[in-house]
């Protein structure tokens, strides 16, 4: 049995051509699989701290939790949002999902 194996290993060390094809498609997977995840992902993240940002009062915002609200003021980690007639809130920077009427991509 181990001289079958050794008799079909080829003595020249170089890889065989199923183990190169199978690296290739391993590495068009990752390509594949990083422009239509990874790249997308990374651009929605880069827009949304964009938007957080540039946050300044005046603005109609929805929270993640379902609030609307109107931005009253910016803080280094939080938002002032007016709810409605007497109601004012604090709101993590993070958990504003995005500005009423705009869109989400």
């Amino acid at each position: 049995m181990v001289a079958i194996l050794l008799a079909q290993s080829s003595g020249s060390g170089a890889p065989s051509g199923a183990f190169v094809s199978q690296l290739v498609m391993l590495a068009i997977i990752a390509v594949i699989f990083y422009v239509l995840l990874i790249m997308p992902a990374r651009r929605r993240q880069k827009q949304h701290q964009a938007m957080i940002d540039a946050l300044k009062a005046g603005d109609k915002v929805v929270t993640n939790g379902g609030l609307l609200g109107t931005v009253l003021g910016v803080e280094e980690g939080t938002v002032r949002l007016k709810l409605g007639t007497g109601v004012e809130v604090s709101v993590l920077r993070s958990h504003i999902a995005g500005k009423q009427g705009e869109e989400s991509s």
